[in-house]
């Protein structure tokens, strides 16, 4: 005779039958019954801990959600309130399904599910920032940037491997890309620089390196700018220590930092370097991965630019 499983209910046993279930009949073909009986519970003590199968997968996230929706009611900080609903987010059964999705026949569900909970977010954050003053259709593009990040690095946390790697960090990084929808009083940053071979060096950034071309004027005399696209942009402001500590680990030391250099992240820096190089750019120190484990290399750069490469880890 075999004991079974225990029959005190608990929302982590009902979690753990479900996901049992979803693996060996599918989602679809999976009832409430089913899961209480795996449990070893009544139905009705289903309906204690989950108001659905559906929350069986949701209710750790919800609860998330929840918390930030209040958060953002009562004081409005966007950056704490998202912090914490990242915070010692543990495994739970919605990693397990956004893994094992196609074995789940749970696609549909999903997509469904993740698209409401991405709109609550981005309705929580909107509603918050027009209340601090942004106007509405700024506010509705920030929330709805905001509501995405959240839920890509939920997925990206999952595909990784739930526990492997941390939600807090990606969310971080997430939101960091969100973040350009927000208000500020600098909209751009822009690097002005005096192209003398002015065909070569739009052909070099624009082609070489991929940089869209934004927009580009004549005016009398020959006079003629381009403006390209660089990505996101940040001033990095370092002190001398910082400077030698950077000249350091980037070269071998007979490169030494100007008083402004461009940095450029690309997705592999060894790939960028070679097209560079292949392009007439100078090398000044070849990729190297540094102390923090990005790929970092030095070029010497059409329009005299001092230009590092960083592929992030």
């Amino acid at each position: 005779m075999t004991t079974g499983r225990p029959k005190a209910s608990s929302r982590d046993t009902l979690a753990e039958a479900a996901c049992e279930l979803f693996l060996e009949k599918g989602y679809a073909h999976t009832s409430v019954e089913d899961i209480a009986r795996r449990a070893g519970v009544s139905r009705s003590s289903f309906f204690n801990y989950f108001g659905s199968k559906s929350d069986v997968l949701w209710a750790g996230l919800d609860e998330r959600v929840a918390a930030l929706e209040h958060a953002l009611s009562v004081d409005g900080d966007l950056s704490a309130a998202l912090s914490a609903l990242g915070a010692q987010f543990a495994p739970d059964s919605l990693a397990l399904a956004m893994v094992h999705r196609d074995a789940m026949g749970i696609g549909d569900e999903l997509d469904r599910e993740s698209a409401w909970r991405q709109a609550r977010i981005g309705t929580a954050i909107a509603g918050s920032l027009r209340r601090s003053g942004l106007g509405p259709v700024r506010a509705e593009v920030a929330g709805a940037a905001h509501g995405g990040a959240v839920m890509a690095a939920i997925a990206e946390w999952a595909r990784r491997g739930a526990g492997s790697s941390s939600l807090t960090d990606l969310l971080a990084t997430a939101l960091d890309e969100a973040a350009v929808t927000l208000p500020a009083p600098v909209r751009e940053l822009r690097v002005v620089a005096r192209a003398d071979d002015f065909d070569r060096s739009l052909t070099f950034y624009r082609d070489v390196l991929g940089m869209p071309q934004q927009a580009a004027y004549q005016g009398e005399g020959g006079a003629r700018v381009a403006i390209l696209r660089a990505g996101r942009a940040t001033l990095e402001l370092a002190n001398a220590d910082q400077i030698d500590l950077i000249d350091r680990v980037e070269t071998d030391g007979d490169a030494p930092s100007e008083r402004v250099r461009l940095a450029l992240r690309v997705d592999d820096t060894s790939a960028a370097t070679l097209a560079m190089t292949d392009a007439g750019a100078i090398l000044e120190a070849s990729p190297r991965v540094t102390p923090w484990q990005s790929v970092n290399s030095r070029l010497r750069a059409p329009a005299g630019l001092q230009v590092t490469l960083f592929q992030e880890p």
